[in-house]
Parts: structure tokens; C-alpha cells; sequence
């Protein structure tokens, strides 16, 4: 029997990507995709390349009993929506904004941190998911390894993201005019991912306490997520390869390479890709991902495949575009 799914806030980036990971899973039945701004009209009217596709339209219901519901809601709105209303304790709940990353619960639902390289037995077993931020994925599994084996300092990142990042809602710096051939620094050392990211890495390493001196910034291309991160390491460079490669070794989706990481090797697919340099006392950790799979949509999924104890690649296997 499949899993039925519903989606709410299905109008948005993290909505629409939900919506093509769901059709076209073998194990899932898309049952309704709430939107408040578009009910009662298909689901290309938000979201073009679905165009015969699917005949599904937006609902302004959600009373449907699914198995599993995805909140593609802005930051704060997930909250709300889980205060006025009630759904069967059997049904599981996959958040995709930042309301619960932090550990908070409501009611009588308590989240896991959605992800699997460090949570995956939580998850089989969980009721409600707290999906990641995609910097916080992106960085949290750049230093994941260190943290493991207690070799994390004091670090220095920067990382560069596409405009989808910031969600749909028209703002000045997603303008295409501003965007273009444009670079710009913002939430420099203050983004908010930070506090999930040093929360979830001092469950390997308890000790860390030093900073992580992230400064992001807004590429001008539409999706993918690249950071880098450099610390003090006295290890050499192919002993921290190793111990990279260990500790993925049995997590499908992220791989550590031993060539240059580039962007597109990782957008339009579930994947991060982890490459590692060294200069004297210091080594340097690329990450990259798509911010609308692996950084949201893609891992929700992953999650739910976890959830239900099918493989958690399944619905996933996708391919990047070279060109």
C-alpha cells in the first residue's frame, strides 16, 4: 500500500519541489497540495513545468487522512498552523521551516532533527521531523567527520548561495536586475543556521566551544549551495580523508570526493559532495548541494523514506545537469 502524502504551503520553491519529488515516487500517493493564495487552480498556475504532468489542483482543504504531511511554510507560520490544528497522533509531520531545529515541541509532538547522517536511527523511529536549513546541512556536513573525532577548532567558513535561497516572495536583492553579475555579503557572523549548526555538531563533540565565523553570501544563479570551511589541523591531509570517507561510508548521499567539488555536480540531485585540502597546518572542507533538495525538499523525502523504512534513496536517484 502506498504512503499518502499532503502538502501544505505548496505554492512556494520548497512546495513545488515537494510536489515533483512526490509524483514521481513509487511509493507515494500525493492525496492534496494546500495553498491558501492558489485553491482551486492546477498546480502550473504556480509552478509552470508541471503542465500535463499531473491534473491535480490546489485545495483549500486539508482534511484528507494521509499518512504524512510536508509543512512548506515560512519560518514561523509551521508553528501557527500546528497551534490551530489537530491531526491524528499516527500522522506524521515533516517541517520543513526553522520553527522546531532548535528542539522545541508542541503540544504533544516532539521533533527530530532531520538529519540522517547524524540522526538516522531517530528518524526511523519518529513521529515528527525538523528538517534542517540548507547552510546548516551544508556546513554541519562539511565538519560532521572532525567533530566525530574531536579535531574541530576554531572555524572559518563562507558560502555562496543561489536566489532561491531566500524563498519566493519578492524581495530587493532576488530582483534579476540586482541579482545578475552580483555578488553581496549579508548576515555576516549572525545567520541564523548557526545555532543549529553548533547544536548539532556538539552532539559529536561535546567540547566545542569556539566559533564558527560564518560569513554567507548571494551568488547570482538560482540554486546550489557552496561552502567552504577552513580550521587548524595537525592531522596529514589523507588521514583526514579517511576519516571523511568512514564516516559516509554508509550515507548514500554524501560523498567525499577525491577530485575539485563544483556546483553542478550537486544541483538538481540529492547529493552532497565533500572535497578536502590542506596547506601546512591548516585544512580546507568544500561542501555543496542543491539548498531546494538535499538543503529541503530532497531530504524531507529522504526522511519520510526513513520513516517508513523504505530505502532512503527511493524517489532520489537524480541527476545533475552538466550544461
Amino acid at each position: 500500500m502506498k504512503i499518502k502524502a499532503g502538502i501544505i504551503g505548496g505554492a512556494g520553491f520548497t512546495g513545488g519541489e515537494t510536489i515533483r519529488l512526490l509524483l514521481n515516487h513509487p511509493e507515494v500517493e500525493l492525496k492534496f497540495i494546500h495553498s491558501r493564495s492558489n485553491a482551486g487552480k492546477p498546480l502550473h498556475a504556480a509552478h509552470p513545468d508541471l503542465i500535463g504532468e499531473t491534473s491535480m489542483t490546489f485545495s483549500d482543504s486539508f482534511r484528507e487522512p494521509v499518512d504524512v504531511i510536508f509543512l512548506c511554510l515560512g519560518h514561523g507560520e509551521s508553528k501557527k498552523f500546528l497551534d490551530a490544528e489537530t491531526f491524528d497522533a499516527n500522522t506524521r509531520i515533516i517541517d520543513l521551516s526553522q520553527d522546531f531545529r532548535l528542539g522545541e515541541s508542541i503540544a504533544d509532538r516532539n521533533f527530530v532533527y532531520g538529519l540522517p547522517e547524524i540522526y538516522r536511527d531517530q528518524i526511523k523511529k519518529a513521529k515528527n521531523i525538523a528538517n534542517p536549513g540548507c547552510f546548516a546541512t551544508t556546513l554541519t556536513l562539511g565538519l560532521l567527520p572532525l567533530a566525530k573525532h574531536g579535531l574541530l577548532t576554531e572555524v572559518y567558513s563562507t558560502g555562496i548561495t543561489g536566489s532561491t535561497g531566500a524563498g519566493q516572495k519578492l524581495q530587493e536583492t532576488t530582483h534579476f536586475t540586482w541579482r545578475a553579475n552580483n555578488i553581496s555579503a549579508y548576515k555576516t557572523l549572525s545567520h541564523q543556521h548557526l545555532r543549529e549548526i553548533n547544536l548539532h555538531l556538539r552532539t559529536h563533540q561535546p567540547s566545542f566551544n569556539a566559533p564558527i565565523n560564518f560569513v554567507p553570501w548571494r551568488g547570482d544563479f538560482t540554486r546550489g549551495i557552496f561552502v567552504s570551511s577552513v580550521m587548524s589541523c595537525s592531522l596529514p591531509l589523507e588521514e583526514v580523508r579517511k576519516i571523511y570517507k568512514d564516516y559516509y561510508k554508509d550515507h548514500p548521499f554524501t560523498i567525499v570526493s577525491d577530485e575539485p567539488v563544483d556546483l553542478k555536480q550537486v544541483v538538481n540531485t540529492n547529493k552532497c559532495v565533500i572535497g578536502l585540502e590542506g596547506q601546512g597546518d591548516k585544512i580546507v572542507v568544500h561542501s555543496a548541494l542543491d539548498n531546494l533538495l538535499k538543503g529541503a525538499s530532497g531530504q524531507a523525502v529522504q526522511n519520510m523514506n526513513l520513516m517508513f523504512g523504505i530505502d532512503e534513496r527511493e524517489g532520489l536517484r537524480l541527476k545533475s545537469t552538466v550544461f
